[in-house]
């Protein structure tokens, strides 16, 4: 009878254990295979220390995407963000470092193909009215002819990485109303570029949602921080080089970009 309930009772160990395994195994052995897709916002321009391999890319060391690696270290990190990358640059020349083991994935796409660079321009160097015009025509193609691109570029993504989690990235607000800048553009300005925004974050998060993907909005995030904010700001205004200015700063990608991206995984 004794040997019969040690026995009983080595068994009853042994299945603990087996069982204690099995539901360790899957978070501790887990693997991430992380690539990072998209524009300038996701490569990290404006935020310094860009690779030496990445070139006109200027994928920076201090983009939302490298510290999240830095901070999780998955198994592979594929980092192909590209300065000035449209929809078309992304299905041409990003979507080879994805396949079936790709697990997650992010991206920001969609403000070069709308025009933003040539709208800011606009906004700085002409007329209120042409600004207005610009900003428009902006806000048009978001509406009628972005969503159709964007939709190409996520099945894209689904098809090269069925078993991926991605998480798209929207854009901030470039400009606070009524902040303390003292010289640059108006509030009437600053108030048509900012809704240029909202309407770019609109059509990409609805995008997102009917593809199943996450969206990680950063305007909250940003709030204070913009342009002529009350607070340190996370936004280049107008610098050189020129490529840099409307971009976030290292802290705007790691104060603003990267909790956001970390609380959509």
């Amino acid at each position: 009878m004794r040997s019969a309930r040690s026995l009983s009772v080595a068994v009853l160990a042994m299945l603990l254990t087996l069982a204690t395994l099995f539901v360790a195994s899957p978070a501790s052995a887990a693997t991430v295979r992380y690539a990072a897709l998209g524009d300038s916002y996701s490569a990290g321009v404006g935020a310094g220390s860009y690779t030496s391999e990445s070139g006109s890319c200027k994928r920076s060391t201090n983009s939302f995407a490298y510290l999240w690696k830095n901070a999780h270290a998955p198994s592979a990190f594929a980092f192909v963000a590209c300065s000035g990358a449209r929809t078309g640059d992304v299905l041409n020349n990003q979507l080879s470092v994805l396949d079936s083991g790709t697990t997650l994935v992010s991206i920001s796409i969609g403000g070069n193909d709308a025009g933003f660079a040539s709208t800011m321009q606009t906004c700085v160097l002409d007329s209120e009215s042409a600004c207005l015009s610009a900003v428009a025509t902006a806000k048009s193609y978001a509406n009628n002819t972005l969503p159709g691109l964007l939709d190409q570029v996520y099945a894209a993504i689904h098809a090269k990485a069925p078993n991926a989690h991605v998480v798209v990235l929207g854009y901030p607000h470039l400009y606070q109303l009524g902040g303390n800048c003292v010289l640059g553009i108006g509030d009437t300005k600053r108030s048509a570029i900012n809704g240029a925004a909202d309407t770019l974050d609109a059509v990409a998060a609805k995008r997102a949602a009917n593809a199943g993907f996450a969206f990680g909005d950063v305007r909250n995030a940003f709030s204070g921080h913009e342009i002529c904010g009350s607070g340190t700001n996370w936004l280049h205004s107008t610098t050189l080089p020129v490529d840099e200015s409307y971009h976030p700063t290292s802290a705007g990608q790691s104060g603003g970009y990267l909790p956001v991206f970390s609380a959509a995984v």
